[in-house]
């Protein structure tokens, strides 16, 4: 245990789970999007739809998808910074399944048009878990660089990707692989101890049956 497990994250109150989690689920989001959100529908589910919004959860979200930290004292005040900046947002109550219970669901849009839906889940002390991302199970912390692989199920893909990482002088710290079915549409979900450049993320993208790379750049996004 370290000091930060006791005394807890730097965060604008009043609680880790559903204040300063959301923040972070909500910035996470708008880095994996790679532009500015224009249109968010941002679902709550369990503890966070019972009290997420005595909290502040649902401003913290928001503040999350306006680029803001956890420790960023507009947070009170995301909704009129929202309204400034043009991103539109509707708030809901999200019916899931099988789900931590405080859990966000964000469907989000950016102002180049692409879209990305984002599950994630606070899980205390302001560390949070991305449970999907675009409907794949992914189960990462985004909290070290993280590449997460979209794939055709084939022989040699992790392979090939691994050898690459390795040519690049990036290390794997733990690599997760999910399948829909064999042959399908499969997932990597790698770790590194390593911050991944850009030109080794559109080489990875320039590969055969690759269908999608996303990148998370670790704490700072």
């Amino acid at each position: 245990m370290n000091i930060f497990d006791i005394l807890g994250p730097v965060m604008v109150g009043p609680s880790s789970s559903h204040t300063a989690g959301a923040a972070r689920i909500g910035y996470i989001t708008r880095k994996l999007l790679g532009s500015r959100p224009v249109k968010a529908q941002i679902g709550l589910y369990g503890s966070f739809a019972a009290t997420g919004r005595g909290h502040g959860t649902d401003r913290a979200l928001v503040a999350g998808l306006l680029g803001m930290k956890p420790d960023d004292m507009r947070i009170p005040e995301s909704f009129s910074v929202a309204e400034e900046m043009g991103l539109e947002f509707e708030i809901y109550n999200a019916r899931l399944k099988d789900a931590h219970p405080n859990t966000a669901l964000l469907h989000v849009t950016g102002e180049d048009g692409r879209n990305l839906e984002v599950q994630a889940s606070s899980l205390g002390g302001g560390r949070i878990m991305l449970d999907q991302l675009d409907g794949i199970t992914v189960n990462c912390t985004g909290s070290c660089p993280t590449l997460i692989i979209r794939n055709e199920d084939s022989p040699g893909q992790v392979a090939e990707v691994t050898s690459i990482l390795s040519r690049k002088g990036v290390n794997i710290g733990t690599l997760q692989l999910y399948r829909d079915k064999r042959g399908g549409d499969a997932v990597m979900v790698i770790e590194t101890d390593q911050p991944v450049w850009q030109e080794t993320i559109q080489y990875l993208e320039g590969l055969a049956g690759i269908q999608k790379v996303t990148y998370i750049g670790g704490e700072e996004g």
